[in-house]
């Protein structure tokens, strides 16, 4: 069905609402009310940023395997496959090279 853009959306007859039909949607009391539920919701919610400063986190740290090395520029350890060059005995990883 081709809708014609230009044309207006609502006649003038559309538009004129009774005044009582005004008056009952200003007057209706549950308009402004927020659902209690989506309150409680949103307290829960955390937000980026909060204090985390009472948890604990469990790492498990591996020491350098035989087949990586620690980038001289970014300092990760990456695997060997990633070494981009060598200078002076020291290793850079591509992205540091690139």
């Amino acid at each position: 069905m081709a809708t014609d853009y230009d044309a207006p959306r609502k006649t003038d007859e559309e538009n004129e609402d009774s005044l009582e039909e005004l008056k009952t949607r200003r007057n209706d009391k549950n308009s402004g009310k927020v659902d209690e539920d989506e309150v409680e919701a949103a307290e829960t919610f955390e937000l980026p940023g909060a204090d985390l400063s009472h948890e604990e986190l469990t790492v498990r740290v591996l020491p350098r395997q035989a087949d990586e090395f620690t980038c001289a520029s970014c300092f990760l350890v990456k695997h060997r496959s990633q070494i981009a060059q060598e200078k002076d005995g020291q290793y850079y990883c591509v992205d540091c090279a690139g």
